[in-house]
């Protein structure tokens, strides 16, 4: 019980940082591959590097997840998925504004681009135990003012391997700036 309040805390510190004071973030969220048959599903963890320019961030991350067979109803579930990734997230087109002047909340759209490596034991996919994704993912991002971003993203992957095959992937991340840097007058 401890462990699990003290884990709490630290992510409720880093969510309340602001976000115009930070470079970097940890990312946390969960990924799966759309389609029939056998799916991944996974958690992601990773660290997003803010910038400006037309590349607004870039971001390293893991995922570790099972395979799911979605027309099972019970025990469909088999293997290991561990999987590298490197992204890079274009800037934000912005929808709508909410909230005052002080504490903002935006919503917008942006593209993500991932490339990955997939380690796979027990795998049911016909791309064997390793290969290799490139994804172009859409998505829906919100800003508050607290320094969180939260994204949805949804789009084509194209997984090559022994066999080439291109699945849907859907992603919901969630960021939280690392630490606060203080104006000195």
């Amino acid at each position: 019980m401890r462990r699990s309040m003290a884990s709490m805390l630290v992510v409720l510190g880093a969510l309340s940082t602001p976000l115009a004071a930070q470079a970097g973030a940890i990312g946390v969220g969960f990924a799966a591959t759309l389609g029939g048959g056998w799916q991944i599903e996974s958690a992601e963890i990773g660290y997003v590097r803010r910038m400006s320019g037309p590349v607004r961030a870039l971001s390293a991350g893991a995922r570790l997840g099972a395979f799911v067979d979605e027309g099972a109803i019970l025990g469909g579930t088999q293997g290991f998925v561990f999987a590298g990734t490197l992204g890079a997230r274009s800037g934000r087109i912005m929808l709508a504004e909410l909230g005052d002047e002080r504490n903002v909340t935006a919503i917008g759209l942006d593209l993500t681009i991932e490339a990955t490596g997939y380690l796979t034991a027990r795998s049911p996919l016909p791309q064997g135990s390793s290969w290799a994704a490139v994804a172009f993912l859409p998505g829906l991002r919100v800003v508050g003012g607290g320094g969180a971003q939260y994204g949805l993203v949804i789009g084509p992957t194209a997984f090559f391997g022994s066999k080439t095959e291109i699945r849907g992937l859907l992603a919901f991340r969630v960021e939280a700036p690392l630490a606060r840097r203080e104006r000195h007058p």
